[in-house]
C-alpha cells in the first residue's frame, strides 16, 4: 500500500479531499490532507507574513513530524507551486518517491505565481486584494469558475472556500536543487490535466509538458476540481503506475 499527501489549491484546504482520501483509505492506503496556513479551518490566523516559503515549510513540517517516508506528493492547481518547493527541500530523505500535479503550475526556480497568469489576469488579481486587519488576501472567486456543475457540489465547495493570504502572489519561489537538476526534477512525475470544461493553459505550461517525454501526461475529462466532480476516476489515476511516455516507446 501506498502514502498520499494531497495538497489543495487557493481558497480551498484540507477539505477537498475529502472524497478522494475515503476512496484511497478504503483501498488500504494511508493519506493526509494538510491545510496550508491561513487558509480553509486556519483562516483565522490569516496574515500578511504567509508567503509560498509558509506554505512549503506547511508541507515540509508535515512530512517531518509524522515521519512520513516514500509518500506519492499531490499538488492541486497553486499546490503544485507548493509540492514543487516541498520536493525541493526534501531533496535526497527519502520522504517523496513520486509528484503528481491535477490541473497545477510546475514552477521553476524564482517563478513567481503571476508566471501562470497573463499581464491582464496578474493586475486583476492584485486590483482584487482586500485588507482585513491587516493581513492581505485574495477574495475567493465563484465556485463554478472551477468547472463545476452540480448544484449540491457548487452549493458544498462554497461553503467552504475561503480568502487566499496574498503574500503568496508576491514572493517568488526559490529551487536551487531544481535548477541543479535535482528536487522535483529528479522525481517521477505525472501530470493530470482536466480537460472538460478548460480551465487554464497556464501560460503554455500544459502544451510545453504534453510534448515533454519525461513526463507521464494524462488526460481526466472532468472540470479543474476533479478531486470534487470526479473522485472515483481521479483515485484511479492517483493508484495507477507512473510510466513515462519516454519508457513507454521505447
Amino acid at each position: 500500500m501506498s502514502t498520499y499527501v494531497l495538497i489543495h489549491g487557493a481558497w480551498h484546504g484540507g477539505w477537498c479531499w475529502a472524497r478522494v482520501a475515503a476512496r484511497l483509505r478504503a483501498l488500504g492506503h494511508t493519506v493526509h490532507t494538510p491545510t496550508l496556513a491561513g487558509m480553509g479551518e486556519h483562516a483565522h490566523l490569516l496574515s500578511r507574513q504567509i508567503t509560498l516559503d509558509t506554505h512549503v515549510e506547511d508541507v515540509v513540517s508535515h512530512f517531518e513530524t509524522e515521519e512520513i517516508r516514500d509518500a506519492i506528493l499531490v499538488g492541486h492547481s497553486y499546490g503544485g507551486l507548493i509540492v514543487t518547493g516541498a520536493a525541493d527541500r526534501l531533496d535526497g530523505t527519502g520522504a517523496i518517491s513520486r509528484l503528481v500535479y491535477l490541473d497545477a503550475v510546475v514552477p521553476a526556480d524564482g517563478d513567481h505565481w503571476t508566471a501562470f497568469h497573463s499581464p491582464e489576469a496578474a493586475q486583476a488579481r492584485h486590483a482584487a486584494a482586500r485588507d482585513r486587519g491587516g493581513a492581505l488576501f485574495l477574495p475567493p472567486p465563484d465556485a463554478a469558475v472551477f468547472g463545476l456543475t452540480d448544484p449540491a457540489d457548487l452549493a458544498w465547495v462554497a461553503r467552504r472556500l475561503r480568502p487566499h493570504p496574498y503574500g503568496c502572489y508576491l514572493v517568488p519561489l526559490r529551487l536551487p536543487r531544481l535548477a541543479a537538476g535535482a528536487g522535483a526534477a529528479a522525481l517521477p512525475r505525472t501530470y493530470i490535466d482536466c480537460v472538460e470544461p478548460f480551465y487554464s493553459d497556464f501560460m503554455g505550461l500544459k502544451q510545453r509538458l504534453k510534448a515533454d517525454p519525461a513526463w507521464q501526461y494524462v488526460e481526466l475529462r472532468t472540470g479543474h476540481n476533479a478531486m470534487v466532480s470526479a473522485p472515483d476516476a481521479l483515485t484511479g489515476l492517483l493508484c495507477a503506475p507512473h510510466v513515462p511516455r519516454k519508457e513507454t516507446t521505447a
